[in-house]
């Protein structure tokens, strides 16, 4: 099947009786009797679009993969390492139900200015097929475990053939971390064709004596997508010999940013600094970024207004706000606001190293209510990169 076939078999599902089996899942179960009331017409929440009828389309259009135990599509390529019961975690494909070429779906680097609306649509179309390892199972002679790792490392989108031995179940699933993605079911077996390997990162994948960190920032180098290198870190593609472990995708995608934005500040540090005082801003999926850089050693932080009816604060009638910061030796523990800290701080480096310069920095990121949904950390690390190529307000 096609991507223009599952639409039209997607829009002959029977919405009314959807609409009430969706509103009993998790994610999607409404907190307030204003939703009742409502129905996604009156927006008595205060947001401009309803959450809980996105999540529904997006999940009317899913409801064609879950009615059956096998699945056969084109992986973006994509995978997924969950969390939840470390160190025995879940691992495997993701994988939409139709051919072609598939590869938007899991490259965030070419999600900017795409709306909510278009990244809910197409990424829950992805269905999580699971198998469940321990993390330091990477060399398991078992199949899955192997074509998971390939799978990781592929720089086209292979054919997927997939068996489960329950029918797909669950959610729209949204992280403030990770894309959001589909339904999940566990795998009796799956088989991969039609794919070739990244010869970067296969390289690294054959290095054993090669540092993972030293690994990521080659790759980084050589010009991986951060997103591919996120990828394969998590599936145990690098690193010291028997160290390897299968990493969630969530630490993985963190892990990534931290160490790139480590390595570029060794440079940002021993450079001069700024001439000037620059701001730069942009806009997107309502949210609101402003990058203000100042002629001083390296200093950081990340402040971030939450308005009331948005993804972290859909019940607050006031802003919540929040931060975290780094003078110029760094820090030793992990931020407080998560991941997004070391996405943003990502992207700031990578302009000062390519201008050979050294600033302070502060981000202001303001959510409105049109932000329904959390859609990952990549919407803060490439909208600032966004930001900071455009040219900037200066003053002196």
């Amino acid at each position: 099947m096609d991507l223009a076939s599952f639409e039209r078999s997607a829009a002959m599902v029977d919405s009314s009786s959807m609409f009430d089996e969706m509103l009993s899942l998790d994610g999607v179960r409404t907190r307030s009797s204003r939703c009742v009331y409502c129905k996604g017409s009156k927006m008595l929440c205060g947001k401009d679009r309803c959450s809980v009828l996105a999540r529904f389309y997006s999940m009317n259009r899913a409801k064609t993969m879950m009615d059956r135990t096998e699945m056969d599509g084109a992986s973006p390529p994509s995978v997924f390492i969950g969390r939840t019961g470390y160190p025995k975690v879940a691992i495997g494909p993701m994988i939409p139900p139709f051919h072609g070429d598939t590869s938007l779906m899991d490259t965030p680097e070419r999600w900017v200015g795409l709306s909510i609306d278009n990244i809910i649509d197409f990424r829950s179309n992805l269905v999580r097929g699971m198998h469940y390892v321990d993390v330091g199972d990477v060399e398991s002679p078992n199949k899955m475990v192997a074509q998971t790792r390939e799978l990781a490392m592929a720089r086209n989108p292979p054919d997927i053939s997939a068996v489960f031995s329950k029918k797909p179940f669950g959610r729209l699933t949204v992280n403030d971390d990770v894309q959001p993605f589909g339904p999940s079911a566990p795998l009796s077996r799956f088989d991969v064709s039609n794919f070739r390997l990244d010869n970067r990162i296969e390289k690294a994948f054959f290095d054993t004596d090669l540092l993972s960190r030293d690994a990521i920032v080659s790759l980084y180098g050589n010009g991986s997508l951060v997103s591919q290198i996120q990828k394969a870190f998590s599936v145990g593609a690098f690193g010291v010999g028997k160290r390897r472990r299968f990493v969630p995708t969530r630490w993985s995608i963190t892990a990534v940013d931290s160490q790139l934005g480590l390595h570029l500040l060794e440079t940002t540090k021993t450079s001069p600094y700024i001439n000037e005082y620059r701001t730069y801003e942009t806009q997107s999926l309502d949210n609101r970024w402003v990058i203000i850089m100042m002629p001083t050693s390296w200093r950081y932080e990340l402040i971030e207004a939450w308005y009331p009816k948005t993804a972290w604060n859909p019940y607050g009638d006031k802003i919540a706000i929040m931060g975290d910061h780094e003078f110029y030796d760094g820090r030793k523990d992990y931020a407080s606001i998560g991941g997004c800290y070391y996405a943003a701080r990502l992207a700031v480096n990578e302009l000062l190293h390519r201008e050979g310069r050294q600033a302070g920095v502060s981000i202001l990121r303001e959510s409105h209510p049109g932000y329904i949904l959390p859609v990952g950390v990549w919407n803060v690390r490439e909208n600032v990169r966004a930001a900071l190529r455009a040219e900037p307000r200066t003053f002196r």
